[in-house]
């Protein structure tokens, strides 16, 4: 990798020595994190100002159903554009002051809660937005559940503070006990809704001003390192200046001080307060997150833990999305880079095929803008250009079998046949099938006993999303039907051969299929059936998630 021609041996040692320092500063340099939240506390909101600030973009749309006319960079599907939603994980990147960072959005909504699950495996931290008014929601808990097993670092950011809302030593109460979380601020607002006029940052003991007036313009900020001073009466009035004196007094007294190890372990979550809609608080937000924020993490593999530092390039396919540009029908594999560099037509080995592949067109992403890149370094993500080779939790290695896991498929809530609606098109509706599958959109099941194709889902909504992307970017249509389950089973017989298991098989035989991956799969019809099926079965073990050892 390092052999020039014409270079001597010393030379080359030389070079290698100023890769290595090359590589490690390139490491360093990179930030690689997920927003989640429950819908509307305003995520791709906040993705959007982030980008503002990085200089990505030069104007930030908000996302409100479909009246607005500049719609958000990062929904980039046509059916979120009209919906209001994000229901992709679209990855982009961008640089601020002297990192690269990667954002991975996620949707928020509950039908696309799997997406952003296997998201979640390949971020090193994360920033978690809650909605003032609204507080913690439902599927902020299930998301944070999520990251306080896996022990990824998070900020919370408190959104909409230009609205009324709850008061902020209430939410902060909320986020510790809702969610379980050790919260320290490190800014807090002076006022809130009508009355709102500004924020204090902790961190950096300054105080920005909110002027309500402009969306896109960055506000200054006035440098308070002494808050006894009495210019504070003269720029925010002698009652916000007592209750911020009074309320900072508090915080000192209740909350413990920021401790970045502590916010490295997951242990504890520094809180942001700010309207991403205004662009407040959002820079406090960023300049405290590339300073405190980790670089790519070590990842643990079944085979061993991989360090982010090791020369060999490691990387996991976490998302699959066909037809990002739909005049070309291009399907794109997204692989977080673990350890090592990936380079442009340098052979990798595909773990799962045991084969060799090249590619000669990498892509880093802005939202649905791709650009080819050469050289990728861990913590970031890579588009490949894929013809069916990928599917979600393949591995890639210079050489070295390695499997990272931590994607399963869960097993879905709502089941429907899928039924072809213009027989003239029936290869398209396979094609259209199998992509959108292969992207984890929802699953696809194969009755073993008549071959009727069932598509189980996370949430309703996912129905819609696969009639109206078939429709639009495959040609052909499809109606459903529906088909009573209670839950999928990935089935494990202790004993393939055993009498217990080709009696399993008999007896079952109308609810069983085959998930994408020809693994045998039971179709429950009701908890009791199920709970029966595993009193009389006890040799036959039944997984609610499509991973197990």
């Amino acid at each position: 990798m390092f052999t020039l021609l014409g270079v001597n041996p010393i030379n080359s040692t030389i070079f290698a020595k100023i890769f290595a320092v090359n590589f490690k500063k390139e490491i360093a340099k990179r930030r690689t994190f997920g927003i989640i939240s429950h819908p509307d506390a305003g995520k791709t909101t906040l993705t959007e100002k982030l980008l503002l600030f990085g200089g990505a973009i030069q104007e930030a749309g908000a996302v409100k159903s479909n009246k607005i006319k500049k719609s958000a960079t990062s929904d980039f599907m046509e059916i979120e554009r009209q919906r209001g939603i994000s229901v992709a994980t679209s990855v982009l990147a961008f640089h601020y002051k002297d990192k690269k960072i990667n954002i991975l959005d996620t949707p928020g909504h509950k039908d696309f809660a799997e997406d952003t699950f296997r998201t979640l495996t390949a971020v090193d931290s994360v920033i978690v937005v809650i909605d003032v008014a609204k507080g913690v929601e439902e599927q902020t808990e299930k998301l944070v559940e999520v990251c306080r097993m896996r022990k990824i670092p998070m900020i919370v950011f408190i959104n909409k503070l230009d609205r009324e809302g709850k008061d902020a030593f209430d939410l902060l109460d909320e986020v510790e006990q809702k969610l379980g979380l050790t919260v320290t601020p490190l800014s807090f607002p002076i006022g809130m809704g009508y009355d709102f006029k500004g924020i204090y940052n902790i961190y950096e003991k300054n105080i920005n001003l909110f002027s309500g007036d402009s969306k896109k313009n960055i506000e200054e900020t006035i440098a308070f390192d002494d808050l006894s001073n009495p210019e504070l009466e003269k720029i925010i009035g002698n009652k916000a200046a007592d209750d911020l004196r009074e309320h900072l007094e508090l915080i000192q007294a209740v909350y413990p001080d920021f401790d970045k190890e502590a916010y490295l372990k997951g242990d504890q979550q520094p809180v942001f307060f700010g309207s991403a809609l205004n662009n407040f608080g959002v820079r406090e937000l960023l300049d405290c997150f590339i300073e405190i924020a980790p670089p790519p993490r070590d990842k643990k593999a079944e085979e061993r833990m991989v360090r982010a530092d090791e020369k060999q390039m490691t990387g996991f396919v976490f998302k699959i999305h066909a037809n990002m540009d739909p005049k070309h029908r291009d399907r794109l594999a997204f692989v977080k880079v673990v350890s090592g560099t990936f380079e442009r037509n340098k052979p990798y080995l595909h773990v799962r095929h045991d084969k060799k592949l090249k590619f000669s067109s990498p892509n880093a992403f802005f939202a649905e803008k791709k650009e080819i890149v050469d050289v990728s370094f861990p913590g970031d993500i890579v588009g490949l250009h894929d013809t069916g080779n990928f599917k979600i939790g393949d591995t890639l290695t210079e050489g070295e079998v390695i499997h990272y896991k931590g994607i399963p498929s869960f097993s879905p809530e709502h089941f429907r046949y899928i039924n072809n609606a213009d027989p003239m098109k029936a290869k398209q509706l396979n094609k259209g099938i199998d992509q959108l599958m292969d992207e984890g959109v929802a699953q696809l099941f194969t009755l073993e006993m008549n071959g009727r194709k069932v598509i189980g889902t996370v949430g309703a909504l996912q129905y819609e999303v696969i009639q109206y992307r078939l429709e639009h970017e495959y040609g052909a249509k499809c109606t459903y039907e529906n088909f009573p389950v209670h839950k999928a089973c990935w089935v494990e017989p202790e004993d393939p051969k055993s009498e217990e298991f080709a009696e399993f098989k008999r007896v079952k035989q109308k609810f069983l299929a085959k998930d994408k991956r020809g693994q045998l799969v039971f179709l429950a019809d009701s908890a009791f059936s199920l709970q029966m099926t595993q009193q009389k079965y006890p040799k036959v073990k039944l997984h609610f998630t499509s991973e197990f050892d």
